[in-house]
Parts: C-alpha cells; structure tokens; sequence
C-alpha cells in the first residue's frame, strides 16, 4: 500500500475506462492495497474487488457502507462516488473528489477558461447548444447504423417517420434563435423518438411519465441516471463548472449535465429502455446491458470529445488531449 503512488492508479484516461459501478447492501472497505465490497452470506462473507483504475464512477445504494481508507484510494484511481436510492436513483449527493484530493487542483484550466470565454455571450452560448445538438444526432446516426441488436429489434435511421423527423430538427435547430426554441425542438424530437420505439417494440399507446410505474418509463428514468453518471465525471475531469449550461437554464447548479447526458440518452438509453420492456428484463439486466452499450459505443469518450472542441472549439492541439489529474 506504501509503495502504491497515485500516478499509478491513473494510468487509464477517465474516457478510455470502462465501469461504472453501483452498489447495494455491502460495505466498500481498503484490503490488501485493493478496493473491494463486502457482502454477509448466512454462512460466510463474501468479498469482490472493484478495479479503481478502471472504473469512472461509483455509485452507492441503499444498506451501502463506506470506510475511510477506501475513500481515499477511490480518490487517487480518481473515482466519481455518488450516494444514491435503490437502483440507482435518485442521486442525492455526488462527491467531487477533487475536494478529497487537494493536489489535483493545480489540473490545467484550460477546458475551463474555453469555455467562459464563450459562454456570457448569448449567440455563442447559442451556437454551443447547437453544436450539442447536432452532436447527438450524429451520435445516434452512427450507433443505429452499426448496432447489429439494434437493427434486429427494428430500429434504423432509414425509417421514413425517423427521417422525416431528423430533416424538421435539423432545420429548426439552424434556424432557432433562443435556447428555448432548442429545447422546443428537441422535445417533438424525443417524442418523436418515443413513438418510434414504441411501435418497434410493440407497445403502442405509451407515454413518458416520470412517475409511471411501467418498465419502460422507469427503465428510461434509471438509464437517465446513469447518463448524468457519465456526464458528471466529464465535467469533473475537463474542470466545467456543472452550472455554466448552455440549453438547459443558467439557474439549475446541474444543468450542463443535462445538456452532455442528452448526447448519448436518444442513442442508447431510449431504445434499450423500450427492449428490456418488452423482454420483461429486471432492473439489474437492463442497467448491465445499458452499461455495456456505453462502453461498446465509447459513450464517455464521445463526451469528451463533444465537451472539449465546443470549449476549445478545436482550434488547439491541447483539444485532443487529457488533462493529468
């Protein structure tokens, strides 16, 4: 453990590592220089390692116990912890490791400076929205083209109503001359979007309630979630501020959270969240394959590329770099 140095539990950049985890009913303790989780059998207690250096974000559920010893570790792997509900929402507290770790505050400001210097001009701040915009949808072009699961269960951007629906956003997000006029735009998008999948998956007739008790809308809500999980640890490890949104309102301390999670949220957690309706799939089958498509499609690495050319707007070379934590 005394010869463990942080540098070497950092070794994977944040958007090349692959797990996010959560927790439920265990305890999260240091053994051996190794972080690991501890559940009681009736007959004996059963311990699992979590890989640090790999993983992005840690979140804790319900009956979860935490020592201090494995925060600290968490804290040099650089780890995202978050206090949770059951499943995995809602979050009640995400820690910002930084606090834990004080040498990582001399990380380059560069991110940060990109981004305040477009962001108190309101056409900038515009056109970074738009950016975002444009960015989800060719994420979700790329994914619904080459997912071969996807195709199998009907989804493809070849459809005439998806086609239809992209050309309408995509001129009216050129032409929107306010955030709300984006957010308008993206809302008939998404519902759009609901629709489709319904139909694909046989379940015609839904509706997006947040409150519903239906697979599909509380499949939606925790695959959410774990999007604002990936976009947190974004913006943590870049150095943006999460209240400085470009789409979702400057009065919400989160919101540039919202606005990166909606990168990825049409893309994967849409169409997944449909699927595992209809399958029936428990809670905990639908977060692993939602997990697996984030890190088969790179989800966290596309974040950071979006986040770092719109603050950089990849006129530098720093823009394709990683900042040491």
């Amino acid at each position: 453990m005394d010869d463990l140095s942080p540098s070497d539990l950092k070794a994977i950049l944040h958007s090349k590592r692959a797990n996010l985890y959560y927790l439920e009913y265990c305890r999260v303790m240091q053994k051996d220089g190794r972080v690991l989780y501890l559940t009681e059998a009736e007959k004996e207690n059963l311990y699992y390692n979590i890989p640090i250096a790999n993983t992005t974000v840690l979140l804790l559920g319900n009956g979860t116990f935490i020592t201090q010893a494995a925060m600290r570790m968490l804290a040099q792997a650089g780890v995202l912890v978050g206090f949770c509900g059951g499943g995995g929402t809602p979050l009640y507290m995400g820690n910002e490791v930084e606090w834990l770790t004080p040498q990582s505050e001399y990380r380059p400001t560069e991110y940060l400076q990109g981004w305040l210097g477009f962001w108190f001009d309101d056409g900038h701040r515009l056109k970074a929205a738009q950016q975002f915009q444009q960015a989800r949808i060719r994420f979700l072009l790329e994914v619904w083209q080459k997912d071969r699961e996807l195709k199998l269960e009907g989804f493809g951007v070849h459809d005439d109503l998806i086609q239809k629906a992209l050309d309408t956003f995509n001129t009216r997000t050129d032409a929107a001359e306010k955030p709300s006029d984006l957010l308008l735009t993206e809302a008939q998008l998404t519902k759009t979007l609901y629709k489709y999948a319904a139909e694909a998956t046989g379940q015609g007739g839904f509706t997006r309630q947040h409150q519903s008790v239906d697979k599909a809308n509380n499949f939606l809500n925790h695959g959410n979630y774990l999007a604002y999980g990936l976009a947190a640890c974004c913006l943590w490890v870049l150095g943006i501020p999460h209240g400085f949104a470009v789409m979702h309102g400057k009065t919400r301390r989160g919101a540039l959270v919202f606005d990166v999670a909606d990168l990825i949220k049409d893309a994967l957690v849409l169409p997944w969240a449909f699927i595992c309706a209809k399958e029936g799939a428990t809670e905990q089958d639908f977060r692993q394959q939602v997990l697996q498509a984030f890190t088969d499609h790179k989800a966290l690495e596309f974040m950071f590329g979006t986040v770092k050319a719109i603050a950089l707007q990849a006129s530098t070379p720093e823009a394709n770099e990683e900042p040491d934590l």
